[in-house]
């Protein structure tokens, strides 16, 4: 059992804190909620106490004999606050401590998450943006609002995610308590899903990537503490907590999205199932069976190989960049065999391999892989969890990032 500590600032969206706080306790998790006041003007401490059977104050002179910034600091697992407004972000970040929450920020030596949720232009700000980076700087964890409805008609980019990705995310970071947060500024790129190649307004060429593995990818790093965009093909799943998801259906949407988002990135990771062709030309209505009962032919063109771009784009060291490949042994070559040649021909730094020839991979929770390094290096990865794979695929580019 953990100990927790549930921080709550003063935002609309401290209800949804108290959920939060259900998932933690149900699992086992102890867990002291330490709000501001002005978080009691949406959520009241009787909520709070109710829900984790422990006591709640707001300031550091309310049972004073027992120091309680340094008691629960120096005992706890793990601090998440959520929501986090612009105000608490700005007060972390300055090391301000004028309540009990601020001056268990600046006591903990264990990891902490902050989950920001407030107006749009309020996020945008710059002096927001700065104070991310600080913290991010620091080695914390400042999770990207998701994109939805906010207070009043509003909606935007500053929205807290959803309780239960807040939850999972917590749940990785405690896993890997100890470890350290080792991707703590790097910014990553992830690619997930499917691209489709339209025949006709209703027909397409594709393929049945869900885009789970790419997810749980992004997902891995964000508990890890990079700050990770995902383009996602064709994904119907919701975005992970502290990832911001670009949709989009075409293999030259994908393209044109992981060139403009890996300008600056750290890592590249190609995890989507781009569609190798596409039709010629793309017929602006249905095309309909004839009663002669003849078939339409299709001409295909080749689609560019966007790994391949990436590779050559960059300039030094950085990006490390990771590819997949979903293979198949025939009698020409074994999986692996094919994998390497094209490691070799795509000239990225890892690129994780799947056998598809057994109905793994494809839309299924679990996977196993082989991790192949440009240096040699081979990592079999057992069948599991998909969020297992993708720890051990950050667990390879992290020790190449110490390299580069």
């Amino acid at each position: 059992m953990s100990e927790i500590i549930l921080g709550v600032s003063g935002g609309i969206a401290s209800y949804k804190s108290a959920e939060l706080l259900r998932l933690f306790t149900e699992s086992g998790h102890s867990v002291r909620v330490v709000p501001t006041v002005s978080a009691l003007n949406f959520v009241g401490a009787a909520t709070w106490e109710a829900l984790s059977g422990k006591p709640v104050q707001t300031g550091v002179f309310e049972r004073i004999d027992e120091v309680m910034h340094v008691r629960i600091g120096q005992g706890a697992d793990l601090l998440v606050v959520a929501p986090a407004t612009a105000n608490l972000l700005a007060k972390a970040a300055h090391g301000l401590a004028d309540d009990l929450l601020t001056n268990t920020l600046l006591i903990v030596r264990c990891p902490v998450i902050f989950v920001p949720a407030m107006h749009t232009e309020m996020w945008e700000n710059a002096a927001t943006q700065a104070n991310v980076e600080t913290l991010r700087s620091r080695g914390h964890i400042v999770v990207e609002p998701a994109v939805g409805r906010l207070t009043g008609k509003d909606s935007g980019k500053g929205r807290l995610p959803d309780p239960a990705h807040i939850y999972s995310l917590a749940l990785q970071v405690l896993e890997r308590s100890g470890k350290g947060e080792d991707l703590a500024g790097y910014r990553v790129v992830v690619s997930a899903g499917g691209t489709r190649e339209y025949l006709d307004p209703v027909r397409f060429l594709g393929n049945r990537s869900s885009g789970r593995q790419g997810l749980a990818i992004a997902e891995a790093a964000a508990a890890r503490g990079a700050h990770v965009t995902v383009i996602a093909a064709n994904v119907a799943l919701p975005a992970p907590a502290g990832v911001d998801m670009i949709p989009v259906v075409s293999t030259e949407e994908l393209r044109q999205q992981m060139h403009a988002a890996s300008a600056d990135a750290d890592v590249i990771v190609m995890a989507a199932a781009p569609a190798d062709f596409r039709p010629a030309t793309r017929a602006n209505t249905k095309i309909k069976k004839t009663a002669t009962g003849s078939t339409p032919e299709i001409t295909l063109v080749e689609n560019p190989d966007i790994l391949v771009e990436l590779v050559r784009a960059r300039t030094h060291k950085r990006p490390v960049i990771v590819g997949f490949a979903a293979e198949t042994g025939d009698d020409n070559a074994s999986v692996l065999e094919h994998a390497q040649a094209k490691l070799e021909r795509k000239g990225c730094d890892l690129l994780v391999v799947n056998d598809v020839g057994a109905g793994r991979a494809f839309e299924q929770a679990d996977n196993e892989a082989v991790i192949l390094g440009s240096d040699g290096s081979v990592e079999h990865v057992p069948f599991g969890p998909k969020i297992g794979l993708a720890h051990a695929i950050w667990d390879a580019v992290s020790q190449r990032l110490d390299e580069s």
